[in-house]
């Protein structure tokens, strides 16, 4: 059963670095193909929304390393491993992208001012190649999104591009027929948000566990309950709960015991609180116990 369980996470393993290298493979090649497009011309959109790629490439990349790092053994400098980098990870990646949303907010409001010409086909034919390449991206992450935030916010990330791209297709076609030009820094401003929208969420649960807070998905209150619930635990008391990395958690925590429990019956009674705690996701637990 366990050796199947080992299976089975190092296949997760591989198919999430698969995803990655793709990832950054595929975005790398079209971040290319916008800048090129870009400067060629003078597009602030797709400007904008190479910056936004090429970010996601820089955070596809060092969420690979981070995932690379997990795995490396503890040692006596760090005896909890190198875990804690995905959580840092996650933190660096939402603040390079909130200070891309400055770079191209600025830039908009310039060229808003100074509209510039530009042909809206090859904004369209261009952004059309990134919903392919940012949706297929995007769907190989899509069923390991729920088991880890670096996973989860790549794949936002990804999505949200993919929206953005469907926009600027639609701006292209609208600059086509019309020559509203203004459209262009309209359409890096739309960038921009969808940038901050996708990358709050991100920011704040990356930066609530770096700071050793309470990971969302657990209810201390609900630790409490489960611990009293079971036989021989009068009440619990000085419970920590934290995160050692995007996947794992861990906690420490006083038992008060009652006075008839046997040295017998404390080593089940723990054994059972960690088994309660496992399906609260919390791997990792040290236990003090007192009458």
């Amino acid at each position: 059963m366990e050796h199947n369980h080992i299976h089975s996470h190092s296949v997760v393993l591989t198919n999430v670095n698969r995803a990655f290298i793709t990832g950054i493979i595929l975005n790398l090649l079209f971040v290319i193909t916008e800048v090129i497009a870009g400067l060629y011309i003078h597009s602030l959109s797709l400007l904008s929304d190479a910056g936004h790629n090429l970010a996601d490439v820089g955070s596809l990349a060092l969420s690979l390393l981070a995932f690379k790092l997990v795995k490396v053994k503890s040692n006596s400098k760090f005896t909890y491993g190198y875990r804690k980098t995905t959580i840092l990870t996650a933190l660096f990646n939402s603040v390079i992208l909130l200070v891309s949303i400055g770079a191209i907010s600025y830039e908009a409001f310039r060229r808003i001012l100074h509209p510039e010409p530009l042909p809206g086909n090859i904004i369209a034919i261009v952004a059309g190649a990134g919903i392919i390449v940012n949706g297929v991206t995007a769907m190989m992450f899509m069923k390991e999104k729920g088991k880890d935030l670096n996973i989860k916010g790549a794949y936002l990330h990804l999505l949200a591009d993919a929206a953005v791209s469907a926009a600027l297709v639609v701006g292209g076609i609208i600059i086509i027929y019309t020559g509203w030009f203004w459209l262009d820094p309209i359409l890096s401003l739309l960038v921009a948000v969808v940038i901050l929208f996708s990358t709050w969420g991100l920011l704040r649960d990356s930066l609530r566990l770096s700071l050793d807070g309470v990971p969302k998905d657990i209810d201390l209150q609900k630790v409490k309950d489960e611990a009293i619930k079971i036989k021989g635990i009068e009440r619990i008391h000085h419970v920590h709960v934290w995160a050692m990395s995007t996947t794992e958690n861990a906690m420490t925590a006083h038992l008060v015991l009652d006075q008839q429990v046997t040295a017998e019956m404390e080593v089940q009674i723990k054994n059972n609180f960690r088994h309660a705690m496992e399906h609260l996701n919390i791997q990792h637990v040290t236990l003090e116990t007192e009458k």
